[in-house]
């Protein structure tokens, strides 16, 4: 099996009825699973919301030192329409605006938000990776 891949992505959320609530609305589907964590099927892996508190117990560390914003997480589209549209899902959903959708260095296009609990997320379109009908990179 290989190590270049991904399974699960999971958050530590201050409130996890709230965190719940605001992907719902941006369009993840909420799996079946116990009521102290939430899950949602992303293609081939699973995206959790799990309670902070709980995360740093199981991680043996003080929940003061686990930061937010340090990472991104990102949603790429096959243009920039999807990319504006995300945007402003999200912002509606209750996401804090950080950049707004705009042309990249790189040549791309694409703009940044925090979720409730500070988690960053880029919406881009990627002119170089082309993406199958789900959104998946091909």
């Amino acid at each position: 099996m290989t190590g270049n891949r991904v399974t699960l992505i999971t958050l530590g959320v201050r409130n996890l009825a709230r965190a719940k609530s605001y992907y719902e609305e941006i369009g993840f589907v909420a799996q079946d699973g116990p009521p102290t964590a939430v899950f949602f099927k992303c293609g081939t892996y699973h995206f959790g919301l799990f309670p902070l508190s709980e995360l740093a117990k199981e991680m043996h560390r003080d929940p003061a030192t686990l930061g937010v914003g340090a990472m991104t997480l990102a949603q790429n589209y096959s243009d920039r329409a999807g990319v504006d549209a995300a945007h402003a899902r999200a912002i509606e959903a209750g996401a804090q605006h950080l950049t707004t959708p705009a042309e990249t260095f790189w040549g791309g296009y694409s703009g940044y938000v925090a979720d409730p609990d500070g988690h960053i997320w880029e919406y881009a379109h990627n002119p170089f990776w082309p993406l199958d009908e789900d959104g998946h990179l091909q």
